[in-house]
Parts: structure tokens; sequence; C-alpha cells
């Protein structure tokens, strides 16, 4: 018996529909704060191509945010993704095996056509929500995605940084800014290791 594609079982449905829901709520046109991630990128089905199929991730995070904290915490985890919606969009389910505790993790992009950008929202099975998305796209190899938040009642410009892509590697950075952008605090890294078919 042959496995069905992602996008016809149950959980790619879930993913498209939550993809859907995201394109079609409040604020999916909202632009971010900071500097206009829409200058020299390009964007298409096939930017994430790179990203698809199984990983190994080495985790390094920020054990406290904006507090000029220089103390991390190194943990492994595990990422698989797949395209949907004829590569417009993608999803991706994680594994974050922490040192308090195992969690999940779903990574959800989509493309706008239009904008030719791409929107991401993480969904963090702990809490069920939605995280507010960030948007960009790529430039000479490197994606750069923005977007607005809150951490700890702060507001934050958040970005999302993809480089070091190749057919076997990637990395991954998240940075946060409470001055628009001029200065990042980068707080977590993810460095992606293809993982045997």
């Amino acid at each position: 018996m042959t496995a069905s594609p992602p996008f016809q079982t149950r959980r790619g449905a879930i993913a498209a529909g939550l993809i859907i829901s995201a394109l079609t709520g409040a604020g999916a046109e909202a632009r971010p704060s900071g500097e206009d991630p829409s200058q020299g990128i390009t964007g298409g089905p096939d930017d994430w191509a790179f990203l698809v199929g199984r990983w190994k991730v080495q985790h390094r995070r920020l054990k406290e945010r904006l507090v000029g904290s220089t103390q991390w915490e190194d943990f492994a985890g595990t990422c698989v993704n797949w395209p949907l919606l004829d590569g417009q969009g993608n999803v991706d389910d994680n594994v974050l095996e922490l040192p308090g505790g195992t969690y999940r993790g779903v990574g959800v992009r989509a493309f706008n056509s239009q904008t030719r950008q791409w929107s991401i929202w993480w969904i963090d099975s702990r809490l069920a929500t939605i995280d507010p998305p960030v948007r960009g796209g790529f430039k000479d190899g490197v994606g750069t995605f923005l977007g607005d938040d809150v951490h700890k009642g702060q507001p934050v410009t958040v970005r999302f940084r993809w480089s070091e892509l190749t057919a076997k590697t990637a990395k991954w950075d998240q940075a946060f800014s409470t001055d628009g952008g001029k200065t990042w605090e980068t707080n977590w890294l993810m460095w992606f290791t293809r993982a045997p078919a």
C-alpha cells in the first residue's frame, strides 16, 4: 500500500484549511513595521523547494529575551515539510526537544501572487494559538520575513531569516527589535540537516 500525497490526507487537508483561513482572516494584508521586506525580493512557488522532506534540527535558543541575556540552551528536534496548493503554500510539522519537555509546532506558509510575498504563521501546540504572521521573500539566496508582535507586553518587530541553503542543509534564525528594525537581538537559531528518506 502506498502513502497518499500529503494534501490528500486529513493532516494535509487541515493544513490547507489553516492557510486559507489565515489568508482570508483580518489583517491579512497588513504590512510589517521596520524595514520593507518587499525591496528587491523575489517570490514564487519554488522558493521553499529546498525545505521539502525530513530534517534533523539542532536548536540554540536564548534563555531570556530582551533583557541582555547571554545564556543559551541547546536542544535537538525534527522537521517534516511538504508542499500544498500546487506550491503556493507549504507546511511543516516540528518536534522540539526542549530540556523542560518536548512539544510540537507547525509552520504554515502561503504565497500572495499579487504582492509576491510569502506569509508565515507559527502554531505552538502548548498554546493552541496562531502567532501573527511575518511576511517577505528571498533575495540572493537569503529569505527575510518581518512582522509585528508583542513579547511580554512589549511591542516588537520579529524577523525570520533563512540562509546557507543547500540540498542537505539550511539555517534559520529569529530576532526581535524594539526600535523598528534599527537594532536586533537574535534569540533563536536552527541548523537543519537532511534526514535519510
